[in-house]
């Protein structure tokens, strides 16, 4: 899946700061929550698609890093990101 540039700036003025915040948490866990949702359906179409399968891994323990870091650092600012469910993220 290849985000337009376009794409990217509305994701990182939703949940960024700005649109040139393209390095805060909550806008890198936005944009991963994407790409992840697009692996996903695209492996259940292709369940034998392993390269693809190994990349979702990856995704999910970047994600899941950055909410831990989240949570270190400002629970508030992780409840805020979990409590968009247009993410799909759960606790």
């Amino acid at each position: 899946m290849h985000l337009s540039a376009e794409d990217k700036k509305k994701i990182f003025e939703t949940y960024g700061t700005g649109p040139g915040d393209t390095g805060s948490p909550e806008s890198q866990i936005a944009l991963f929550s994407i790409r992840i949702k697009h692996l996903t359906e695209h492996l259940k179409s292709n369940h034998k698609d392993y390269t693809t399968a190994r990349a979702l891994k990856a995704l999910v323990g970047q994600r899941r890093s950055l909410l831990d870091y989240l949570i270190r650092k400002d629970i508030n600012r992780y409840r805020a990101i979990i409590a968009k469910k247009e993410l799909g993220i759960r606790k």
